[in-house]
């Protein structure tokens, strides 16, 4: 069964998310291994178990529906309102960038010098906006999908494109968790469009593993900024060195 097949998928992407085996997880079931790798490729979990799995996992029955819906759809963008009341509104912004990756409203108000009621305040305004639902217990759940895509010249990238691009690169990138690397070559139309390919399949991975890790704690999560480009460009003082023809 296809829907069977992807929930099974979406559990063996979340093990390798965590860095667990199926040997990690009989340990943490108490079952042998071999019963948890029939569990895998027959797809028969009981709910019992299924719940225990997911225990381990950190996630509960709500993301790994979230997560077993797949990203067969293209991206979604949000509305021009929506855009715009967020490129007009620092904290509003704030707010909705901790709820998108995962911040509960405790969290929030733990580690961030921000007051409650302006936090309701922000939360209303956002569910106005059907960017969440908002319930009792401050309780909030994103209306839109985690992988949309800001609008290209739209509001929040011409308020804070720039100024994003400029904190991002003023780094050397040498910790731990940094890598930067520039590389130019020559390649046929043909290579770069599986360049292309690949790297938006790295993109892809990057907003699961980000799915995948949004049920744990926030002091279990760092933030962490991917920026990924490629274009034809060749670099001007080796421009200035072709022939011009007459």
């Amino acid at each position: 069964m296809p829907g069977r097949q992807r929930l099974v998928d979406t559990l063996k992407r979340s093990l390798r998310a965590r860095g667990l085996t199926y040997r990690d997880l009989a340990r943490s079931l108490a079952i042998s291994e071999p019963s948890v790798k029939r569990m895998f490729s027959r797809g028969s979990f009981t709910l019992a178990r299924l719940e225990a799995v997911l225990d381990v996992l950190e996630l509960d029955f709500y993301e790994l529906a979230r997560l077993t819906r797949g990203r067969a759809r293209e991206p979604l963008e949000l509305t021009l309102e929506q855009e715009r009341a967020l490129a007009a509104d620092e904290r509003l912004l704030s707010v909705f960038w901790l709820l998108h990756n995962g911040w509960r409203a405790e969290d929030i108000l733990a580690e961030f010098s921000i007051a409650r009621s302006a936090l309701t305040v922000a939360f209303g305004h956002l569910a106005r906006l059907k960017l969440i639902d908002w319930g009792p217990r401050e309780h909030v759940r994103l209306r839109v999908p985690s992988d949309f895509q800001w609008r290209s010249g739209g509001p929040v990238k011409k308020a804070y494109g720039r100024r994003v691009l400029q904190e991002f690169l003023d780094a050397r990138f040498g910790g731990e968790l940094e890598l930067l690397r520039f590389e130019s070559r020559e390649l046929s139309p043909e290579s770069a469009v599986v360049l292309r390919r690949r790297l938006e399949r790295v993109l892809a991975e990057f907003t699961e593993l980000s799915d995948v890790d949004a049920g744990l704690p926030s002091s279990r999560r760092a933030g962490v900024a991917l920026l990924v480009a490629c274009r034809p460009w060749a670099f001007s003082v080796v421009n200035a060195l072709k022939r011009r023809r007459a």
